[in-house]
């Protein structure tokens, strides 16, 4: 007999507890004897919204209280953007299921009057927490003066407004899923912003030893976005990265071709290293690893080094 109930541990953003509504419908669509309930949890990122996301540090931000509240027992699985998941798990618990990507790419919503983010005057102004999104759009136009913004999607889209912004920098899959796709201005091409790592998809995470668990939530996992998730997080281990610093990797899947694009750059997108690769998805995780060790002999771990000794880094714990 099936699991008669399953508790889902969530952050409480309103993108948050979409996807863990919808994981919740499609548990009760296949399983509708079952009880699914959510359980909202406030994560160190959740409470630290005055401060740039690079300044605060760490790995884990938006997970590590989810996990220990799932070690405790309190909570069955987790769901979490993949693009804030550690490569590092608790011990006792994995990534069970990669669901199927949504759109990976950036958005600008801009100003009124506006077309596109390449037609914005000299030193317009640019809303986003991200060092990826700003080291790429600066290496194109370092002109442009970037803004750190936090908040949630709808925090974000006013501060366009209320902080005299031209435009802000956004996932597309939070806008779509949210419901916010006629305020997308422009979508930004994988070759100007390639993606977080895991950005558009959701993981699933669960205690490895949970075996009736494990086996009702297999359903979620997505074969061709697992394969390129998981090339994408071994580049960023081999790295030793975090979701906070300046690296990037897009990975697709066609037939059984896995294509892996891997970026490192300073603050400013002066120095920064891109490559592409080719091969079998079966090769997944050590694709990610040969991109990462091949980016590393061309010089990201100086790079990554001097971001990690910029001063947004060096903050202590009474100034966070």
């Amino acid at each position: 007999m099936a699991k008669q109930q399953m508790r889902i541990g969530t952050r409480a953003s309103a993108l948050a507890l979409w996807q863990a509504e919808w994981v919740k419908s499609e548990l009760e669509k296949r399983y509708p004897e079952m009880e699914v309930t959510l359980t909202k949890i406030k994560t160190q990122g959740d409470k630290i919204l005055d401060v740039p996301l690079a300044m605060v540090g760490g790995k884990g931000l938006f997970v590590k209280e989810i996990e220990e509240a799932m070690l405790r027992g309190e909570i069955d699985i987790a769901v979490h953007s993949m693009k804030d998941v550690p490569t590092i798990f608790p011990e006792g618990l994995a990534l069970r299921c990669i669901t199927e990507r949504e759109d990976v790419r950036d958005v600008v919503i801009l100003r009124p009057g506006v077309k596109s983010w390449r037609d914005l005057p000299q030193g317009a102004r640019i809303g986003t927490s991200a060092l990826r999104r700003k080291s790429q759009l600066l290496h194109i136009r370092p002109d442009l003066q970037m803004v750190d913004i936090r908040g949630n999607v709808q925090t974000r889209i006013q501060k366009l407004t209320d902080e005299n912004l031209d435009a802000i920098i956004l996932a597309a899959a939070g806008m779509h899923r949210l419901g916010y796709t006629n305020q997308i201005g422009e979508y930004l091409s994988v070759e100007v912003s390639i993606p977080a790592i895991g950005q558009g998809a959701l993981g699933i995470e669960s205690r490895i030893d949970d075996a009736e668990i494990n086996a009702l939530i297999d359903f979620f996992n997505h074969p061709q976005t697992d394969q390129a998730v998981r090339a994408e997080r071994s580049f960023l281990k081999t790295l030793e990265g975090g979701c906070q610093v300046p690296i990037a990797c897009h990975g697709t899947v066609a037939d059984e071709t896995l294509t892996l694009t891997g970026f490192v750059s300073d603050c400013e997108g002066v120095k920064c290293l891109k490559k592409t690769i080719t091969g079998s998805v079966h090769d997944a995780e050590k694709m990610g690893i040969s991109l990462g060790e091949d980016l590393l002999i061309q010089g990201a771990g100086k790079i990554l080094n001097e971001v990690y000794q910029h001063e947004t880094f060096n903050v202590g714990k009474e100034d966070v």
